[in-house]
């Protein structure tokens, strides 16, 4: 398996491949840039089909983590890890106590959190074996609602941007996964008057929102092709692809999942279909806002930070339109120049 010369590596750090054979645990940590701080960011645990997928997602997610950072105006580098296992598995305690050791063993380089397919509850077995470990229970907690929080108001940014107007009454917004995040950002979806159009693997999670925000469910491979204003992809990343491009109408794409994008030039097939893309790690960035807090939690501190991804976005969609580039260009382009400030 290459490292330094993978698609996906990008001068990172240090990558750290691990291995428990008592519990079991194979994981990856990726530390990208520590410019603007120690390396934050979650913990994925995912049932990959081999080894290189595993890579090239933890190499991708920790980038898009030293960008989110940045962009939050946080005082925090990116990393991330992906633990390499079914995520329903119920054997997790000896699991993430292994991995707290191994995070340990970076001393404090890297502070792990919770993200898809783990939850609050396995970093606090982490956390048995390390401080280094954030979103903690009884401190900044679960971030999915404050990741929802900052969706729906980029959501609300980018449709004024698009449409002259941050009023998301009457329109159609098709939801890709509703797990922790994506069920917060329906509640308010559907508290403002949009008509849901959602899917997911889980069939709980379709049947809560279904009842409760009256969402009309569709398979999986139908999401794509639904004739909405906005698509809103939660679930995992690269739903922007040569496949799915093609089904897209809708004229926005907005939501909480990591890199979105497969690859970078399916921003510029984006922009030349009139499409407005919301850069994914500006417009989920609301969950770490809310971790950034975590030694001296303050909820309506958080909430104040996380409504400034509202206006990041509207710099980017305007520098964007006056320099006719993509949004995911501009986006990076500023990332790049705060990290290269600071180091």
């Amino acid at each position: 398996m290459a490292v330094f010369n993978h698609v996906s590596y990008d001068d990172h750090q240090e990558v750290v491949f691990c291995h428990d054979k008592a519990s079991g645990l194979k994981a990856i940590i990726a530390v990208h840039n520590t410019n603007l701080g120690p390396a934050f960011g979650g913990c994925r645990m995912w049932h990959y089909q081999n080894d290189d997928d595993a890579l090239n997602d933890v190499l991708r997610l920790s980038r898009g983590m030293t960008y989110k950072n940045a962009l939050a105006g946080l005082h925090m580098g990116g990393g991330k890890s992906v633990i390499i296992a079914d995520p329903k598995s119920t054997d997790r305690e000896a699991l993430f106590r292994a991995f707290g050791r191994f995070v340990h063993t970076l001393g404090g380089l890297y502070y792990s959190a919770e993200d898809v397919g783990v939850s609050t509850k396995d970093i606090m077995f982490a956390h048995q074996e390390t401080p280094y470990v954030a979103g903690l229970e009884g401190k900044s907690g679960d971030p999915s609602p404050f990741t929802a929080l900052g969706t729906y108001l980029g959501i609300k940014a980018a449709n004024k941007h698009q449409n002259g107007t941050d009023n998301l009454a009457g329109l159609k917004i098709s939801v890709q996964g509703v797990g922790h995040v994506g069920y917060h950002l329906c509640k308010y979806l559907h508290k403002e008057g949009a008509e849901l159009i959602v899917t997911d693997i889980d069939q709980v999670a379709l049947d809560r929102v279904a009842n409760e925000f009256n969402a009309l469910v569709v398979a999986p491979q139908d999401i794509y092709h639904q004739d909405v204003d906005i698509y809103s992809p939660c679930a995992l990343g690269a739903t922007i692809n040569d496949t799915t491009l093609p089904l897209l109408k809708a004229k926005i794409i907005a939501g909480c999942a990591n890199n979105q994008l497969a690859e970078l030039r399916h921003g510029e097939q984006l922009k030349s279909m009139g499409i407005l893309y919301a850069p994914d790690y500006v417009i989920n960035a609301g969950g770490i806002i809310n971790v950034s807090f975590e030694n001296d939690y303050d909820a309506e501190r958080s909430r104040r930070k996380v409504e400034n991804i509202y206006q990041t976005l509207e710099s980017i969609f305007q520098q964007a339109d006056a320099q006719n580039r993509t949004t995911n260009a501009v986006a990076d382009e500023m990332a790049r120049a705060i990290i290269e400030a600071a180091r």
